[in-house]
């Protein structure tokens, strides 16, 4: 088998593995800090869940730049696994935590030595044939969204059988799992010694350098404007439910339903988009994929029931699947060999300020303009970013068409 296809069943397993252990304390976390940690005003419990749900992100973007810089420096398995086992150490230590301020800076200190993810993608970026991009992007991206969907769940029933502590430790173990098998089986063809000898630039000087290449300030700028257009209406999402189904008996269940509906169809067209993308080219897969996710958020703000909202969902989740891998595989493309690591930790931090941006901003504009309107502002920021980004990139593409 070729390495590179043995390095994308050991990240896609890897993938997986972090995104499930990352998500399994999203269900429990209000409650984590009400059982265990002796928070009992709600509005306290709420201020303080929002604040070490968004301190991963804060640190996330301001270091993820650094860490693209060290991987271009001394290779991305290096940091892969640093960033593995360094997570699964902070993730144990949060099933120690006593008070709320634990909590908060083992949050932000995760963020600073996160980057499992980007580097993984980066990884098989550089040693995927270029041919096999939007495959190779579109199943990575489904491995970890597989992960995301199912650590919720996972996390809930745990914590019904066992209590909040023992998750992070289980969370933990899962981390350190998939360090070890990428430690074992991963391998990339990095040249340290070449790689010594270069010029070392500081991080913004190679931020100016990367932005100078046409694409890669539109493609950052469409990575901010999706994450922020999909996460804003997210966290109402379950009160949306509740005023849809008009009664409390299964509330939780439709909620969720509704919450993983659209990681199932994500993770089943990514790689279907991905091998498209790879035979007509990713700039059409992403301008149709944005499109697509504009027409089917508008509609989530008409439903008048639980049963149409999930069909809308489950049709957003299968144009999702064309969006950040394309992304990811138009970065690779356009970007020069041996600073991948760099352009796309620059990506993550345009993700993860996308991220923050997004929930803050949804929850204030929600005052004015209601859940509905956040479908609505969200599919409009879809629709003006699809044609900004068909104009844009065919702009900067010039006489260098797509293959």
């Amino acid at each position: 088998m070729p390495r590179w296809k043995i390095n994308l069943i050991v990240l896609f397993c890897g993938n997986f593995l972090v995104m499930a252990g990352m998500t399994m304390i999203i269900p429990f976390l209000s409650l984590y800090l009400k059982q265990d940690l002796g928070l009992t005003d709600e509005h306290e419990i709420g201020i303080w869940a929002g604040l070490i749900f968004a301190a991963n992100f804060v640190t996330s973007f301001l270091f993820q730049p650094l860490w693209g810089k060290l991987s271009d420096r001394y290779g991305r398995k290096m940091m892969l696994l640093r960033s593995g086992f360094g997570m699964s150490v902070v993730m144990i230590l949060m099933g120690f935590a006593t008070n709320a301020w634990h909590l908060l800076l083992l949050r932000m200190l995760n963020g600073v030595i996160s980057g499992f993810v980007p580097a993984a993608v980066s990884l098989v970026s550089a040693t995927t044939p270029k041919k096999r991009m939007g495959f190779v992007m579109g199943t990575l991206q489904s491995g970890g969204t597989a992960g995301a969907i199912l650590g919720p769940f996972i996390g809930g029933l745990l914590a019904d059988s066992f209590g909040f502590r023992p998750i992070f430790y289980i969370t933990g173990a899962l981390l350190f799992l998939a360090s070890v098998i990428s430690w074992w089986l991963v391998q990339e063809n990095f040249d340290r010694e070449a790689a010594s000898h270069q010029v070392q630039e500081s991080v913004i000087h190679g931020f100016r350098e990367l932005m100078k290449i046409p694409q890669l300030p539109v493609l950052l700028t469409i990575t901010f404007f999706i994450q922020f257009a999909m996460l804003g209406p997210m966290p109402l999402i379950p009160l949306y439910v509740e005023k849809l189904h008009g009664t409390t008996a299964n509330l939780a269940f439709f909620a969720g339903f509704v919450g993983s509906v659209t990681g199932m169809s994500n993770m089943i067209s990514s790689p279907l988009l991905g091998k498209l993308s790879d035979r007509i080219g990713a700039t059409p897969i992403l301008l149709v994929s944005l499109l697509g996710a504009s027409l089917t958020l508008l509609p989530q703000a008409f439903v008048s029931s639980v049963g149409q909202l999930l069909v809308w969902r489950f049709l957003l989740g299968c144009f999702m699947g064309g969006l950040l891998p394309t992304v990811n595989s138009l970065i690779r493309r356009h970007t020069p060999d041996g600073k991948e690591s760099r352009a796309f930790s620059f990506n993550s931090s345009a993700l993860s300020l996308g991220n923050m941006a997004g929930p803050v901003m949804g929850g204030a504009l929600s005052t004015f303009f209601g859940i509905e309107g956040l479908f609505v502002i969200s599919a409009v920021m879809l629709f003006l970013t699809c044609i900004w980004a068909s104009q844009a990139l065919h702009s900067r593409i010039g006489k260098t068409a797509e293959k």
